[in-house]
């Protein structure tokens, strides 16, 4: 009891000093999770601790050092000049149109199942569109996060794929009696584009473009436009659809693409030495910035674990269920997915959790199907947990904080957790008694 306590503190602790401002999110995810760690009686393996959950996040830093220099390039290269002035024509300057589209765009780059390639892609894409008609970024990050939270869960998503094998379900057998809730969901993540289109709309009005604007000439710095390559836009976008289909294909790892992707790329845009130093130099920034914030956050989810905390967290979530209960049992393990997977990642969840509900909702007589699409629910909630990495890449493109980011986008993700809630009980998905 003593350490899930402290694990509730912990994360409490971080979440006020990053709400307060009184630290920075970096500051926080190190400073915080080390001196509970020192509480805990861990000593000197602290460090071991934050070195281990250091090495659990190297892929994903690694993925993203080389992801978001790929795009760096591509963007200093021009390929998406294209694409924004073809769009600048459809929308004709229109905010509502803008959305619904980012909510069409994000779903559908959402399929890969990988929420860093999701935010690159459309934030890369979309965020000079953004500022050309000043619409707000809290906007952008919402409607990714609530596409992507409803296609994380097919079956080559993360959180699926770990509840198939604690459960011993096939793919079939668990995403079948998803597919409605994910239809509902999608559905309602492109109506909340609209009805936030509609206010844009009434804030901004349909903004009059000028022809040079719809026809792309945008005014840039000398030094931009020394780095366009606007010959190079059909071999990058034939090279960047070929690293979309590798990494949907699953035929490599996700960094040794993008670095090989990267490698490519410097070579066909940039072959002298020094326009490659160069726009290495000018993406270096964000890349740092990103990677300093997902290692912080490997530091916070491996003290966590090494501590013991993160198990008695989980212990102390089974243990509030009384008896009595029992023939609710699916229902409440939706219910205990929602704070589970805010407070731990999905590897402690699904692997320490589940496991310890599923054999008491067994003996109720709730089959592994039933459970394992109860434990799903939860993942509306997920993407705002502080120990989602990718996030720190998404507040970093679109430069709002953790605070604004958890309290704006926590309202519209209660509607994902009611539509998987209401489809599982009309569909009998989710069995309302055993």
């Amino acid at each position: 009891m003593y350490l899930a306590l402290l694990g509730y503190l912990m994360i409490i602790t971080f979440m006020v000093l990053i709400m307060t401002k009184k630290l920075s999110a970096l500051t926080a995810l190190i400073v915080v999770p080390i001196a509970f760690g020192l509480i805990a009686g861990g000593g000197w393996n602290v460090a071991k601790y934050a070195l281990d959950g250091i090495k659990g996040v190297a892929t994903t830093f690694s993925m993203m050092v080389f992801a978001i220099l790929y795009f760096g390039i591509m963007l200093n290269a021009g390929l998406f000049d294209p694409l924004v002035r073809k769009v600048l024509k459809i929308v004709k300057g229109d905010p509502l149109k803008v959305l619904v589209g980012t909510a069409i765009l994000a779903a559908v780059v959402s399929l890969d199942g990988d929420g860093s390639t999701t935010v690159i892609i459309c934030c890369s894409t979309l965020i000079p569109l953004y500022d050309r008609l000043k619409i707000k970024k809290i906007y952008l990050a919402t409607l990714i996060i609530l596409q992507n939270g409803v296609m994380n869960l097919i079956p080559w998503g993360g959180p699926t794929a770990r509840v198939m094998s604690v459960m011993k379900l096939e793919a079939g057998e668990i995403f079948a009696p998803l597919i409605p809730g994910m239809i509902v969901a999608a559905v309602y993540g492109v109506g909340v584009a609209y009805y936030l289109g509609l206010k844009e709309r009434k804030r901004l009005g349909i903004v009059e473009l000028e022809s040079s604007e719809v026809g792309g000439k945008v005014e840039l710095s000398e030094e931009e436009t020394l780095l366009k390559r606007p010959k190079m836009v059909i071999p990058n976008l034939i090279l960047t659809i070929a690293v979309v289909v590798i990494l949907v294909m699953g035929l490599a790892s996700s960094s040794v693409i993008f670095g090989v992707a990267t490698a490519i790329a410097l070579l066909l845009n940039y072959p002298a030495m020094k326009d490659q130093r160069k726009v290495i130099e000018l993406n270096a920034s964000a890349t740092l910035n990103v990677v300093l914030m997902v290692i912080g956050a490997g530091v916070l989810m491996g003290v966590l674990d090494g501590a013991g905390m993160s198990e008695a967290i989980a212990q102390s979530l089974i243990a509030v269920v009384p008896p009595s209960m029992g023939k609710y049992f699916a229902l409440i393990i939706a219910f205990i997915s929602a704070p589970g997977t805010f407070l731990l990642n999905n590897d402690a969840f699904y692997f320490g959790v589940l496991p310890a509900l599923a054999k008491t909702a067994a003996s109720y007589g709730f089959t592994p199907l039933q459970i394992g699409f109860a434990a799903l629910m939860g993942q509306a909630f997920h993407f705002l947990s502080p120990l989602v990495a990718f996030i720190y890449l998404l507040l970093e493109m679109t430069k709002i904080d953790l605070r604004e980011y958890q309290a704006y986008i926590s309202r519209w993700t209660v509607g994902n957790f009611i539509i998987f809630m209401v489809m599982g009980i009309v569909t009998g998905a989710l069995p309302i008694v055993a």
